[in-house]
């Protein structure tokens, strides 16, 4: 297995990040945390801090497996401007690789019209965004290879939904297990 690219700017949701990446390194995945803004450290929207292990200036991406997008604001705004991301995104999306956005972040993609036709959820609000989607309002949606979570609340469901892409159910199992999660 390659390795799983989670995207970091100012204004980054933290519980979903957070979420996300444990989870995926509880199961075993290769995770990159990678900032899209010139500094190393990105502040969370609620004030944590968090030291990115690389810049996407220094990345070329050869071995991604999946792009993982969390949510918050403004940091789904500055992923969204930044060009490589954008390329990679649609890359990956022309490729049929696994592409995860929560929160704000699936109007990365409906903005991109990556949607159109799948099923998505997003932060209620965001939906004007996801052009073409079946807005469902769900905790989680899978709809082919892209997966989208509504907000913070659905961190875990999300970072559950990502490993069971990936690794398949009964890795799932183990870690709920493990977690103590229903």
């Amino acid at each position: 297995m390659g390795t799983v690219y989670v995207f970091f700017a100012d204004g980054f949701e933290e519980v979903e990040a957070f979420t996300s990446v444990d989870v995926m390194r509880r199961a075993g995945m290769k995770v990159e945390m990678v900032t899209v803004t010139p500094d190393e450290i990105v502040t969370g929207a609620h004030g944590i801090p968090l030291l990115c292990d690389k810049n996407i200036a220094n990345c070329d991406f050869y071995d991604a497996d999946l792009v993982l997008l969390p949510g918050g604001m403004p940091g789904a705004s500055t992923l969204e401007a930044c060009p490589e991301l954008r390329k990679l995104i649609l890359n990956f999306a022309e490729k049929k690789q696994p592409i995860a956005a929560i929160c704000a972040a699936p109007m990365i993609l409906g903005k991109l019209g990556l949607l159109k036709g799948h099923k998505a959820t997003c932060y209620p609000g965001f939906e004007q965004y996801l052009e073409g989607a079946e807005c469902t309002g769900a905790l989680v949606e899978r709809d082919g290879n892209i997966i989208t979570g509504k907000g913070p609340g659905a961190a875990m469901d999300f970072a559950l939904a990502v490993v069971d892409m990936m690794m398949g159910k009964e890795k799932v199992q183990e870690l709920k297990s493990a977690m103590c999660v229903n």
